[in-house]
């Protein structure tokens, strides 16, 4: 199931937090080689933890972490406005309407469907919230895996050639991309709401 957790929220959720952020060093660090903070208990954070920013969880039946992503307002502080406007021409992309989508991480032999069903919950965040897109960056791996999910990004910018490759996408939402996103995570419609509303009710 998807879980929307707030920063202060993951302390009800003691194992799926912690799987998180362990799976989050595997990810980036391990199998990416990414330059990142992984701390003694291996688990890999950075200073946009520490905002009370939203999670999207795929929360797996033995609920531990299966696949996660981070999203926070384009109004405050972001990675892509902070680190890396050289790959957007200088432009800072800050409006109510863009939200930063970042970490998009999947647990080593997670349940099949999880990478569809989180861009369905970001679908969830755009309608509830009235967000008209996101922005966020992408290494090339993930190019392979949003096409075959039908949530392929407008591609902004791009640094580096090959499995090296770090972009800077920008994500819209249709009803048709979502039926289709739907269809592939193997999520009904009418679950995906549930879970939303489940987290947010009537006030998002």
């Amino acid at each position: 199931m998807i879980r929307y957790l707030y920063a202060d929220q993951l302390q009800e959720f003691p194992i799926l937090a912690r799987t998180m952020f362990e799976d989050r060093a595997d990810q980036f660090e391990t199998r990416l080689g990414w330059d990142v903070t992984v701390d003694d208990a291996g688990q890999e954070r950075d200073a946009y933890d520490d905002l009370n920013l939203l999670y999207v969880i795929w929360q797996k039946a033995d609920g531990t972490h299966g696949g996660s992503m981070r999203f926070l307002p384009t109004t405050g502080q972001t990675m892509v406005k902070d680190h890396f406007l050289e790959l957007t021409d200088g432009v800072a992309f800050q409006s109510p309407l863009i939200w930063e989508c970042t970490r998009f991480c999947l647990a080593r032999g997670t349940d099949p469907g999880t990478a569809a069903a989180l861009m369905l919950a970001g679908g969830e965040i755009m309608q509830g919230f009235g967000v008209k897109h996101f922005v966020g960056l992408f290494d090339a791996r993930m190019v392979r895996i949003y096409n075959r999910i039908g949530a392929a990004p407008e591609v902004i910018g791009t640094h580096g050639a090959g499995r090296q490759a770090i972009s800077v996408g920008l994500w819209g939402f249709s009803e048709a991309a979502q039926k289709h996103v739907s269809r592939v995570a193997g999520v009904p419609l009418q679950a995906s709401r549930g879970w939303f509303m489940a987290a947010f009710g009537q006030n998002a």
